[in-house]
Order: structure tokens, then C-alpha cells, then sequence
């Protein structure tokens, strides 16, 4: 009996010396959050910035009785409009090779099997233009040298980071509009901003579609810019009392 006193006695001067358990140094922020009041709002920001850069999708096809010799033709035809773009000011690191591919071409007849008729090479290279002015130019040279496809032109920006930014601190102004407009309506005041949180940044390249049409030499192509719109998104927690 005595042990089992001291025992007891023990027991109760560990449990006065210890320090709270961390159940119960962790529960108060995680209750009080789960009793607050909270209002999940997202908002969108969006700036306008010219675009400083353009890419051309340019290609060349051409066909002939053999796979070798259709592929040889187009080549030659291709080294002659990347010269070209690269005499009108594109830079060699500009300009990529995007596709290449050489493919059977048939007659197709009614009662009968297809029939072989040669083969059709196609050679494609995105060019980045860094000098707006020149573009038109630029489209102009690939033509003449003998560039008879284009998939189209898309502006987009060399660096959209300060763009982003200005995005963002539209996006962060308006959900804060936002929110203190919705603690106005239900008789609220913001007491703080619990979680913050961004979506994916958009800054999609405003394109001219030109369908692959086939090209044809025109005195001068005109070639407008225009604007890009950036957006950026958030989305945030705020805990609202009276």
C-alpha cells in the first residue's frame, strides 16, 4: 500500500513539473480557426502590354517521283528562305527547324487500287522576330526565296515577368475589393487574410492564323501587333468578425 501511495504521489509532482502536452499547445489556432468565420473568395487581374516579339511558322513543300529526290528538292528550297530571313536580320538562334517529313502521295480511282504517283517532302521552321519593324520584310524575303506554306504569325513577349507582376497586383487589389464588399453585405469587418494562394499565369500569343495557306508574293504585308492581355489569377481566405 505504501508503494503504491508513493507511487501516486510521484506520479502527481511529474504531472504538476511537465509541461503542457502539445495536443494541447497545437488545438487553440486549429479550434478558433474551425469556430471563425471565413469567406474563400478568387479574383482575376489582367494588364495590357504591346508585344516585343513575333514567331512565323514557315515551310516549303515540294514533290517528286522518289522520296530521295523530293527530299532533296526541299531542302535546297528551305537553306534558300532561311538565307533569306537570316539576310533580312533573324538571327541564326531564331530560327528552328519545326518539322520534317516525306510521305507517299497516291490517285485514288473508283474500282481501283490506289496508284502511287511520287512523293510529297515538307520542311517547316518557326523564326522568332525580335524587331517587330522588320516582320513584314521578314515575310516578304521568305517568300521570294521560295517559302510557299505558313501555319501563322503569334506576337508574344520576350520577358513577361513584369507584365505578371502587374497582373498579380490587380488580382490582389480586386479580391480584396472583393472581400471587403461581401463583409459590408453580411454585416462583417475583415479581421485578417488566413491563406493567399495563385493560379497558373496566362499570357496566350495573340495569333493570325493563316491556315497553311499556300503564299504568294505580295509588295509589302502589312502586319499590326496589336496588344496582349495578361491575367493572373488568386485566390484567398479571410476570417471575418462583428
Amino acid at each position: 500500500m505504501r508503494a503504491m501511495i508513493c507511487a501516486g504521489a510521484l506520479g502527481a509532482l511529474i504531472a504538476a513539473a511537465a509541461p503542457p502536452a502539445l495536443a494541447q499547445t497545437a488545438a487553440p489556432d486549429a479550434e478558433a480557426m474551425f469556430r471563425a468565420t471565413t469567406l474563400s473568395l478568387s479574383a482575376e487581374g489582367e494588364t495590357k502590354v504591346a508585344p516585343d516579339l513575333a514567331r512565323i511558322s514557315l515551310g516549303v513543300t515540294d514533290q517528286a517521283a522518289t522520296a530521295a529526290e523530293a527530299m532533296r528538292v526541299d531542302a535546297a528550297q528551305m537553306g534558300r528562305v532561311m538565307a533569306a530571313v537570316r539576310k533580312a536580320g533573324v538571327a541564326e538562334r531564331d530560327v528552328r527547324t519545326a518539322q520534317i517529313s516525306v510521305s507517299p502521295q497516291y490517285a485514288y480511282e473508283q474500282g481501283a487500287a490506289p496508284r502511287l504517283t511520287g512523293y510529297q517532302a515538307a520542311n517547316q521552321v518557326i523564326v522568332t522576330v525580335r524587331d517587330l519593324g522588320k516582320l513584314g520584310a521578314i515575310l516578304d524575303a521568305a517568300v521570294a526565296a521560295g517559302g510557299n506554306e505558313a501555319g501563322g504569325v503569334s506576337f508574344d513577349l520576350a520577358d513577361r515577368t513584369p507584365a505578371e507582376d502587374a497582373a498579380r497586383l490587380a488580382a490582389v487589389k480586386a479580391l480584396q475589393a472583393k472581400a471587403e464588399l461581401y463583409a459590408r453585405a453580411t454585416g462583417y469587418r475583415i479581421v485578417r487574410l488566413v491563406s493567399l494562394s495563385e493560379g497558373e499565369a496566362s499570357a496566350p500569343p495573340v495569333a493570325l492564323p493563316m491556315a497553311r495557306a499556300r503564299l504568294q508574293a505580295a509588295p509589302v504585308t502589312p502586319v499590326s501587333p496589336g496588344e496582349l492581355e495578361v491575367r493572373v489569377s488568386v485566390a484567398g481566405m479571410f476570417e471575418l468578425g462583428r
